[in-house]
C-alpha cells in the first residue's frame, strides 16, 4: 500500500527547489515552516488513508456511460466531496473568490501524493484549478463573478476543450463554430474528443472552457476564440436554470486511468435547450482565445509532469517493498538461512535505485518549476522577469521528463516483480498502463522538446539559459570544494555532463538562429533527455550537500553519487546524437518509404 513520502516531499520543496530560502526571507507573507508542515503531512494523511483504497477500485470499475450520464466508480463522488471539502482544489486559488492564495509549490506537492494514490482520479481536479487560472486571467468581472467561487471551492468542476477529429496537436484545424447573438452571448456548434472529466457525477454543474471558431475569423490559431459553456446554465443569484445544450456522447475505452471519463463530447445538436446551439460566453477577446488556454495549458503541463513523478513513487514503493519480501535463490555475500530476499542481488538493487534517482531528480526540475512560477508571482521588474524565463525554460522539461520517467519507472517496477509484475493483482501493471499517457496528453514530449530548443533556449538572446548552466556548474563545483570522500567521482562526471549541455546547448542556438531549424528538431528529443539527466544529477547533489537535519546526509550523498557514476554518463552519448544525428535521420528516411 501506497504511503506518501512527506519527509522527502518537504526536503526536496525546502533544501533543494528553493522554499526554504523563500519563507525564510518572507517572500510568501506570513506562510511559515510550521504551517507548510502541518498542511502537507495532513495531505499526506488523507492520500494515504482516503484515496490510495480506492485507486484499484477505479481502476477495475472504470467510469461508465448511463445515457448521456457518467456513473463514476463506487465511492468516488463520496471521496470528491471529502476532498474538495477539505479545502484542497482551493488551495492556490485567488483569496477574492474564496481560494488561499497559497504557492504553487504546496499544489503540485499535494496533487503528487493524489496522483499516487489514483491518477484517474486527480486529473479531474487538475483541469478544475487550471479553468480558474484561465478565468481569473481573462474572463470578464461578471464571468469571474458568477463562476468563479464555486470552481474554487470545487462545489462544481471545470473542463478543457480543445481537441477535435483531425485537429489535435494542430488546433489550426479545428472546426467548432461560434455564432454571435444580440444578446451578447454565443451558440457553439461540433464535436469535441478527448476530454477529460467532460461528464460525471462528482458536482451538479460542470463548466466547459472551449475553444470555436467565428464565422469571419482569420484562418488558422489566430481565429480561435474561448467561451465558457457551463452544463447548466446560471442565474444571477447563482443558482442552476436550464441544461445547456451539450453533453457526452461516448466514452472512450483506454490503456490506463479507467476511472477518467475520456468523453466525445457534443455541442449544439438540438438535444437540449430550446433550440440547438449550446450557450457561451466570450472570455477575453475574439480570435484571441488560444492565449488564454495556454493559461491553462501551462498549468497543466506542470501538473501532469507530476503525474509522471508520483507514478514514479508509487511504482518504487511497490518494487521495493516486493523485493524486500520475495526470496530467490541466494545472493553473492548472503549468509542468511536459505534463499535471500531478492533486493540482495545487484541487478535488482541496481534497478530500484535507478528508479529511486529518476523519481527524485524528477520530482526536484518539477518543484523547482513550481517555485520559479511562484517567485514571478511575488517579484516585479527584472526579479519577475528573471523568474518568469525561468519557469518557461523549466516548464517543458518538467512535464517531459518526468512523465518519462513515470513510464520508465513503472516499467521497471514491473521488472523488479518478475512474472508477477505481468499479473494484474500486484498493482504494478495498473501503475505503468495510467502512466503512459502522460508523454502524451497536454502536447506530446516531442511537442515540448520543440518548444523547448526553439522557444526557450533562445531566451534573452540564449542569456538565461548560459546562466542556468552557469548555477549547475556552481553546485559541481560544491560537490568537489565538499570533500566528502562518500561523493566519489560525482563532482568529475558532473563536471563533464554540464558541459555536454554547454556543448549541445550553443549548438542548438547556433543551428535554431541560423534557420536550420530541421536540423535542430532532429535532435530536439535527445536534447531534452541531456537536460534532464543533468538536471538529476545536480539536484540529487544539491540535497546530499544540503543537510537536512534528519540523519539522512550520507544516504543522500550515496544515492547522488550512484546517479553520477552510473546514469548521467549517457549525457555524451546525447550530446553526439544532437549534434552529429541529423544528417544520419535525414538520410535514413528512404526506409520509411
Amino acid at each position: 500500500m501506497y504511503k506518501a513520502p512527506v519527509d522527502e516531499i518537504l526536503f526536496t520543496l525546502k533544501h533543494v527547489a528553493g522554499l526554504g530560502d523563500a519563507l525564510a526571507s518572507g517572500r510568501f507573507g506570513d506562510l511559515g515552516e510550521d504551517v507548510v508542515d502541518a498542511i502537507l503531512t495532513e495531505a499526506g494523511r488523507f492520500a494515504t488513508e482516503e484515496v490510495a483504497p480506492l485507486g484499484a477500485v477505479g481502476d477495475i470499475q472504470g467510469a461508465r456511460l448511463d445515457g448521456h450520464a457518467v456513473r463514476m466508480p463506487d465511492g468516488w463522488a463520496a471521496l470528491y466531496r471529502a476532498w474538495a471539502g477539505g479545502g484542497w482544489n482551493s488551495l492556490t486559488g485567488p483569496e477574492e473568490f474564496g481560494g488561499q492564495g497559497l504557492p504553487h509549490m504546496l499544489l503540485v506537492a499535494t496533487f503528487e501524493m493524489w496522483n499516487s494514490c489514483a491518477m484517474a482520479f486527480a486529473i479531474g481536479p487538475t483541469l478544475t484549478i487550471g479553468a480558474v487560472e484561465a478565468l481569473n486571467a481573462h474572463a470578464s468581472g461578471e464571468i469571474r463573478r458568477k463562476y468563479l467561487p464555486r470552481l474554487v471551492s470545487g462545489e462544481w468542476t471545470g473542463s478543457m476543450n480543445l481537441t477535435e477529429p483531425g485537429a489535435g496537436s494542430d488546433l489550426g484545424m479545428m472546426k467548432t463554430r461560434a455564432e454571435r447573438r444580440p444578446d451578447g452571448t454565443y451558440r457553439i456548434f461540433g464535436q469535441k474528443i478527448f476530454i477529460t472529466y467532460g461528464e460525471h457525477d462528482f458536482t451538479d454543474n460542470i463548466v466547459h472552457l472551449v475553444l470555436a471558431r467565428l464565422p469571419d475569423a482569420p484562418p488558422g490559431s489566430r481565429g480561435i476564440s474561448l467561451f465558457v459553456v457551463p452544463k447548466f446554465l446560471v442565474d444571477d443569484d447563482g443558482a442552476l436554470g436550464a441544461r445547456n445544450d451539450v453533453h457526452a456522447h461516448s466514452l472512450e475505452h483506454k490503456l490506463g486511468i479507467h476511472g477518467s471519463p475520456t468523453c466525445t463530447m457534443i455541442y449544439g445538436d438540438g438535444r437540449f435547450g430550446d433550440e440547438p446551439g449550446a450557450i457561451g460566453w466570450l472570455v477575453g477577446e475574439e480570435n484571441k482565445g488560444l492565449a488564454c488556454m495556454f493559461t491553462m495549458m501551462n498549468n497543466a503541463r506542470l501538473m501532469v509532469g507530476m503525474q509522471g513523478v508520483a507514478i514514479a513513487e508509487a511504482a518504487t514503493q511497490k518494487a521495493a517493498a516486493y523485493a524486500k519480501e520475495r526470496v530467490q535463490g541466494r545472493a553473492p555475500g548472503w549468509t542468511g538461512e536459505g534463499m535471500s530476499p531478492i533486493i540482495e542481488h545487484p541487478d535488482v538493487a541496481r534497478m530500484l535505485l535507478t528508479m529511486k534517482v529518476l523519481t527524485q531528480g524528477a520530482r526536484a526540475i518539477a518543484y523547482a518549476c513550481a517555485h520559479a512560477v511562484d517567485m514571478a508571482d511575488v517579484s516585479e521588474g527584472d526579479e519577475r522577469f528573471f523568474w518568469q524565463e525561468r519557469a518557461n525554460l523549466l516548464t517543458p522539461l518538467a512535464k517531459s521528463v518526468s512523465t518519462d520517467v513515470g513510464v520508465e519507472v513503472a516499467s521497471l517496477g514491473i521488472q523488479v516483480h518478475g512474472g508477477m509484475g505481468f499479473i494484474e493483482e500486484t498493482g504494478a501493471a495498473r501503475l505503468y498502463r495510467d502512466a503512459r499517457i502522460a508523454p502524451i496528453y497536454e502536447g506530446t514530449n516531442g511537442i515540448q522538446a520543440i518548444d523547448l530548443v526553439g522557444r526557450k533556449l533562445p531566451q534573452s538572446g540564449g542569456g538565461h539559459i548560459r546562466g542556468f548552466i552557469g548555477e549547475l556548474a556552481a553546485v559541481a563545483g560544491a560537490v568537489r570544494a565538499s570533500g566528502r570522500d562518500g561523493f566519489g567521482r560525482t563532482a568529475e562526471r558532473l563536471e563533464a555532463s554540464i558541459a555536454d549541455l554547454g556543448e549541445a546547448t550553443e549548438w542548438m542556438l547556433a543551428t535554431t538562429g541560423g534557420g536550420r531549424l530541421a536540423e535542430a528538431l532532429s535532435g530536439a528529443t535527445a536534447y531534452q533527455r541531456l537536460f534532464g539527466l543533468v538536471l538529476t544529477g545536480c539536484y540529487l547533489a544539491s540535497g546530499g550537500l544540503a543537510g537536512g537535519g534528519d540523519g539522512r546526509d550520507e544516504a543522500r550523498i550515496a544515492l547522488a553519487r550512484f546517479a553520477a557514476e552510473n546514469l548521467i554518463a549517457e549525457t555524451a552519448a546525447l550530446k553526439d546524437r544532437v549534434v552529429n544525428g541529423a544528417e544520419s535521420l535525414a538520410a535514413a528516411r528512404i526506409a520509411l518509404a
